[in-house]
């Protein structure tokens, strides 16, 4: 035994020199106080078990030793549970203290009056250090910021009693402590002091506020489920042990060898987490979610300094699939009864058959504004009264929820969301509120900004009026000064001939000052035309014939077959020239632009396609530049809103125009109109 009381006489020397350092730090708080008591309480166990000065050492006085040793360590560790603590009787009055400590003073003072086997008193101090673990668990994940300046008290105090867990576990086991234990213990808690004296220098506010939330209760109650679980082990292996003979021991070791191994598999299994953290939230929780810090969550997710409405889409979805945890989804817009895809995650675009599954659930969710989970429909159709999908498409369906978002109780779009790799949520009455919250937070989020849009649209709009007012009251004025020259100059045609020459070029250079005038009056919003029933090709021809004949390459008009269409000739002349105009200047003399007439009879609309094979465009153009107002390619050319008055005037009447266009291979616009 004198390489244990070697050990313990050094431990003893270096909590001394622990002592001395802590009562001349300056910090407050009962917390310091109690770590000096425990220093202290340390001190004297480690001089009790040297056996030179207090003879050989005897399994009760050891465990009467640990058990006193380690009522001071609870102590303290109960009162770094909270940050408000002033003295003692705060702390021993708190019914949890009294639960951290009772089994502590069972462990202390039953023995003193009743005889109890040494096995069931090494099963006792399994329990404490497993209990240590346990609040050593709960303190560290509620440091907080703190974490840093805890993380060496608990790796202290952590190792500690996980060493004296170790070592009474295999006590109850084989029935003693085995004498190599006894003698690492002292080096052990020697080379240790290093941490608390860091965790010392590190603490400047001793106290953990505690609340209880779902990953705490996870965490502690699988750290729980590992102590009672080996301490279970070692209660089975004590009593093998006892009966097993001489293949008791042989026994005991394969035994804990496959305990550890089958552990260390259940821990590393996510199906065993995920089933643990759900029954803790079925049975120890009245919600499934922590609203504060989900809420909490999809604010961050919302909040956003970007005021492209490609990246407010994308932090709106992100927050519907935050809030479920789910990998891939999303954001469609309904425009006139159309699916306008305004936003994915690790999503393909929707195919034919996953638009009739939308078309289907629009005047449903419109009329009762459920949350559709199509996995319930699939097997409960029933909880769906009213609701009628096909069937023979429904497999085809990628998406398993269908969150609709309302505007003026209006179905203003829907979230659609997939758990590619995540657990799938099932839509019990909690969780549709919360989602139904969180649908409400994110529209008005997306309403908010197109509103803003909206007007900041229209201030665009009011300061190109303006300039246009003065750019042709400029232009007048020109004007009236050339007709002043000619008026003039009409009265002295007897000069030399290049004054004939002057006169035709300021003839010219009229007409184009009312060429100019046009174009620029032809920008102004102009909501005098009438609508009317027309067959298109008309149009077409008139403005190729009128407006496209000073570029190249000419546009080719096809017609397949064609209906009447309700549009104002003026507007549509106007959009079709811009469209046109367009394609000729991306387009190289020798190219080709058609401009094709057909009927689509699966959805009874019109479709006018313009197709060219010049330069073409990529996606994040299309998506981000086309069609945003005052955004041009063509420098001072060009003022940047022909595509976006093309696509916004066939919104108006019913319609869409969509793009299709890939760099180097031309591009082709489609307007869709509506049929009566």
């Amino acid at each position: 035994m004198i390489i244990a009381d070697i050990g313990y006489g050094l431990n003893g020397l270096a909590y001394l020199t622990l002592l001395l350092l802590l009562l001349t730090d300056r910090k407050a708080g009962l917390a310091k106080h109690l770590l000096i008591l425990a220093s202290l309480a340390t001190l004297v166990w480690s001089l009790s078990l040297i056996t030179s000065l207090f003879g050989s050492l005897s399994v009760s006085r050891l465990l009467l030793a640990d058990a006193a040793k380690q009522l001071v360590w609870l102590l303290f560790i109960a009162s770094c549970l909270q940050d408000d603590f002033t003295d003692i009787w705060q702390v021993l009055k708190r019914p949890a203290t009294l639960f951290v400590v009772l089994p502590c003073l069972a462990a202390l003072l039953i023995p003193q009056f009743i005889a109890v086997s040494p096995t069931l008193r090494f099963l006792g101090h399994t329990v404490l250090a497993l209990e240590a673990l346990v609040l050593l668990e709960v303190m560290y994940r509620q440091s907080g910021d703190n974490k840093w300046a805890y993380k060496p008290l608990v790796q202290y105090l952590g190792a500690i009693h996980l060493f004296e867990f170790v070592t009474y576990a295999n006590a109850a086991m084989v029935n003693q402590i085995e004498p190599v234990y006894i003698e690492a213990r002292g080096y052990i808690y020697l080379l240790l002091v290093p941490l608390l004296v860091v965790a010392i220098r590190r603490i400047k506010n001793w106290g953990v506020d505690i609340f209880i939330s779902r990953d705490v209760v996870l965490h502690s109650s699988l750290l729980l489920v590992a102590g009672s679980y080996l301490f279970i082990m070692a209660l089975v292996g004590y009593i093998i042990n006892l009966v097993g003979g001489s293949w008791g021991a042989t026994v005991q070791i394969v035994l804990i060898v496959l305990s550890l191994a089958l552990l260390g598999t259940l821990f590393l299994s996510n199906s065993f987490r995920t089933r643990s953290k759900v029954f803790i939230t079925k049975h120890f929780f009245a919600n499934q979610y922590d609203y504060r810090v989900e809420w909490v969550k999809l604010t961050k997710a919302l909040s956003s300094t970007s005021n492209e409405t490609s990246q407010v889409y994308r932090n709106a979805l992100e927050g519907i699939l935050g809030a479920v945890n789910y990998d891939a989804g999303q954001l469609v817009k309904v425009v006139n009864d159309d699916f306008e895809m305004v936003s994915r995650i690790q999503s393909t675009t929707l195919s034919d058959n996953q638009v009739l599954i939308l078309e289907q659930l629009l005047p449903y969710c419109a009329r009762t504004g459920w949350l559709i989970d199509i996995d319930e429909y699939k097997v409960s159709p029933f909880q769906y009264e009213g609701l009628a999908l096909d069937r023979s498409i429904l497999d085809e369906c990628e998406f398993q929820l269908v969150l609709p978002l309302f505007q003026n109780e209006k179905v203003w779009g829907m979230a659609l969301l997939n758990p590619v790799g995540s657990e799938r949520v099932k839509l019990d009455w909690e969780v549709r509120d919360y989602l139904n919250a969180v649908t409400e937070q994110v529209g008005t989020f997306i309403f908010h900004h197109e509103a803003a849009k909206a007007v900041a649209e229209n201030a665009q709009f009011a300061a190109f009026s303006r300039m246009s007012a003065f750019v042709l009251h400029d232009l007048k004025n020109v004007l009236a000064q050339i007709d002043l020259i000619l008026a003039n100059a009409e009265q002295h045609k007897n000069n030399p001939e290049f004054i004939d020459d002057t006169f035709e070029t300021l003839t010219h250079t009229k007409a184009r000052m009312d060429k100019m005038l046009q174009q620029l009056n032809e920008k102004n919003i102009d909501d005098g035309g009438k609508d009317a029933a027309y067959l298109l090709s008309g149009l077409v021809e008139k403005v190729i014939t009128d407006r496209c004949q000073q570029l190249k390459p000419v546009p080719v008009l096809h017609c397949v077959e064609e209906s009447k269409v309700v549009a104002d000739p003026e507007k549509l002349s106007n959009v079709l020239f811009h469209l046109l105009n367009n394609a000729q200047q991306a387009t190289p003399d020798d190219g080709t632009i058609e401009v094709v007439l057909m009927r689509d009879h699966a959805s009874s609309r019109q479709l006018l396609l313009i197709e060219d094979s010049g330069s073409g465009m990529d996606a994040d153009f299309i998506e981000h530049r086309l069609f945003k107002p005052f955004d041009t390619t063509k420098g001072n050319a060009g003022m940047g809103i022909g595509a976006y008055d093309a696509k916004n005037y066939m919104t108006s009447i019913g319609g869409k125009l969509t793009v299709q266009s890939q760099p180097g291979e031309g591009s082709c616009f489609t307007l869709v109109f509506p049929l009566d």
